[in-house]
């Protein structure tokens, strides 16, 4: 996932900057925490992140731990902004499964 996670943000690094953006909204807005889920909901809502909807997700949701750690990484002053579960992938044997597409949910 973490592979897949990394060219999707090589191919679209607007999703990145709209991510730091709305995030930091909320940090001014006075939230201690927020969920990393509403983030990409707005994101979705504000702007096509590439696809075309029918054969791939514009923004798949696997991207979400993944941008929460990397802001909360790069932005220390927030660490705990976002609240994550360990990652299991760290300590397993990566399964190499495809990307799901809207095809296997028919």
């Amino acid at each position: 996932m973490r592979e897949q996670v990394n060219k999707f943000h090589q191919k679209n690094p607007d999703v990145w900057d709209l991510f730091v953006y709305f995030t930091n909204q909320m940090v001014e807005k006075g939230y201690k925490n927020y969920s990393v889920k509403a983030i990409f909901e707005r994101i979705r809502w504000e702007k096509d992140a590439g696809g075309d909807g029918v054969n791939t997700f514009k923004l798949n949701n696997n991207c979400t731990a993944f941008y929460a750690r990397r802001f909360m990484k790069e932005y220390p002053q927030h660490e705990g902004f976002f609240r994550i579960r360990e990652q299991t992938s760290d300590s397993r044997t990566a399964t190499n499964l495809p990307e799901l597409t809207p095809e296997d949910y028919k």
